[in-house]
């Protein structure tokens, strides 16, 4: 009863959010964390594996399917710097700080705090960049940021607990640890994607294919953790494999599927936000009997959260500035005559064996580092992770300054989606990013796109006409030649290669021709659009979309001529 009494609130309250215009996530956080001061209400607390086999794969499966697998190569540089190298360094640096401003705090429980405060939940930061507009490479670094750091915090998260309670680990070594799980982990999602899209293609039922995607991030999920692997990175991985073999499943279920995704993230994301307030009471009243006063305690909560601000703008401008620092020094060693002596033999030597030269550097506009740079607020994983650290050690003795590494970083996921979430717009608005090369591009895809599926509107048509398939009249086909053609006269003038207007004008007597001739035409386009996305002459997200237009005119037009399957 709890936990509908919670859902229903959260999504009231996100509704009236829209509706004036304000952030949900902001609105719900502060509202719940005001509702868990009244007076004798009990604590609603959900346990953490809970949290974290519920909730966070179906938030990471729906990113998945819908982002591009090619985007996430080109952008690997940034998305590894910051969702592995950033997660790095933010748990160390934070855990020292927390060590050193945190009375009777020891090092490594020091560094539970900071693995458990350091993976951003990219949820707010990504509905601001979609609702303002953000360019695509930009969203690309931040959702794939978003996949990939959950993973990495929760393997030093494992390490550091472990440390602290005595309890070995399944491998001993942090780096094969790691290596493992990022292996095993990648490769059961791929696994398990590839044999869910096998059955998904000989159930032809579109609510049952649904279900059994609703199953796959649980499975991957679970599965992996079972084995000791990373169940982030098999549930991504899952979400990628379907995501890119999407094309080949009936219209129904893709137009299923984007419908129940969006309605279970919003759902989730909400009761995430709802959650994270209504702990706000209870956190804080465990920390009388911890012994740290509150003027301690407040202290070291601004000092950890100034932190947590302060480090990922340090990293990325020594990430993305590294470049242009490293070319200046390059040039002035370059007037030296020794090192230009070096250089050229080393060239020469590449150039003998064959070797490319390295590629130039990845560099960002400096607009896209600001954003980066300010995106940071955290969310369930961190809340997860710190309700998961064990009350007592494998000695029997009390997990040390648990509850003041809980309430920090309850402080650390609340202060940073208040201070970043409400800023972060503004700050968009005043950068006033724009990228019209990347916006010539994706017309161009889109443009190519549509003259794929004109081409192989044509070359069908074509091979209707001279061979109709079997169950065709002659006569209705006839008639449909003639009204096709004129169709597709008037679209081409319009740039546009639709033709569901035809089907539409056929009456009942025409419904099976007109059935088999429309299914063939689409077959032939979506087909089309596969065989170029799949060479890479189509990003993957020209091609869902394009797909998407074509679900919505097959759904149209079978609802226009009454056929049913």
């Amino acid at each position: 009863m709890q936990l509908l009494l919670v859902v229903v609130g959260a999504i009231a309250v996100a509704a009236f959010a829209h509706r004036k215009g304000l952030q949900p996530a902001l609105v719900v956080v502060i509202l719940a964390s005001a509702v868990s001061f009244i007076p004798g209400l009990p604590r609603f607390e959900l346990q953490p594996d809970l949290i974290l086999g519920v909730v966070l794969p179906p938030l990471l499966y729906s990113a998945a399917l819908d982002f591009s697998f090619v985007s996430f190569a080109r952008n690997i540089r940034p998305i590894l710097a910051l969702g592995v190298g950033m997660v790095v360094v933010s748990t160390f640096v934070t855990g020292l700080v927390a060590w050193w401003i945190v009375p009777g705090l020891a090092l490594v429980p020091a560094l539970v705090l900071g693995a458990v405060v350091a993976p951003p939940d990219a949820v707010a930061a990504l509905a601001v960049g979609r609702r303002l507009g953000l360019p695509k490479q930009l969203m690309a670094i931040l959702t794939g940021e978003s996949l990939v750091n959950d993973a990495s915090s929760l393997t030093i998260f494992t390490l550091a607990v472990a440390a602290v309670t005595g309890v070995r680990t399944f491998v001993g070594n942090p780096l094969l640890l790691f290596g493992y799980e990022v292996v095993v982990g990648c490769l059961i999602g791929l696994v398990l994607g590839a044999v869910v899209h096998w059955i998904r293609l000989r159930l032809r039922d579109s609510g049952l294919e649904t279900a059994l995607g609703l199953v796959v991030p649980f499975a991957a999920y679970l599965f992996a953790e079972q084995i000791h692997a990373s169940g982030v990175l098999a549930v991504v991985m899952a979400g990628f494999s379907l995501g890119h073999n999407n094309v080949t499943v009936g219209f129904e279920t893709r137009l299923q599927d984007r419908q129940v995704w969006k309605s279970l993230d919003a759902l989730l994301e909400t009761f995430v936000f709802a959650y994270m307030g209504l702990q706000c009471r209870f956190i804080f009243s465990a920390l009388s009997p911890s012994g740290i006063s509150w003027p301690s305690f407040v202290v070291a909560a601004l000092v950890v959260l100034l932190a947590v601000l302060l480090v990922r703008p340090v990293w990325v401008f020594l990430t993305y500035g590294r470049d242009r620092l490293g070319g200046r020094l390059l040039r002035g060693m370059l007037r030296t005559p020794w090192f230009a002596t070096m250089l050229a033999d080393r060239n020469a030597r590449r150039v003998r064996s064959g070797r490319r030269r390295p590629h130039p550097p990845y560099r960002l506009p400096w607009r896209y580092v600001v954003v980066i740079s300010w995106t940071g607020m955290r969310g369930v994983v961190t809340l997860a992770a710190a309700a998961g650290i064990p009350a007592v050690t494998s000695a029997g003795t009390p997990f040390p300054h648990r509850d003041v590494i809980q309430a920090l970083s309850f402080v650390v996921a609340v202060g940073t989606l208040l201070i970043q979430g409400p800023t972060l717009p503004p700050l968009i608005r005043a950068l006033d990013i724009s990228a019209p090369e990347e916006r010539r591009r994706e017309a161009e895809a889109v443009r190519r796109a549509r003259e794929i599926v004109r081409a192989a509107t044509d070359q069908t048509l074509t091979e209707i006409f001279a061979e109709p398939p079997e169950g065709v009249d002659p006569v209705i086909l006839a008639k449909f030649r003639a009204k096709m053609q004129g169709a597709v006269a008037a679209r081409r003038s319009l740039d546009d290669a639709d033709e569901e207007t035809v089907a539409a004008e056929v009456r009942s007597p025409t419904r099976e021709t007109t059935k088999i001739l429309r299914r063939t035409m689409l077959a032939a386009q979506r087909q089309a659009l596969s065989t170029a996305s799949e060479k890479g002459d189509l990003d993957d997200e020209v091609t869902r979309r394009e797909l998407e237009r074509l679900d919505y005119e097959e759904a149209a037009a079978w609802s226009s001529t009454g056929i049913e399957d």
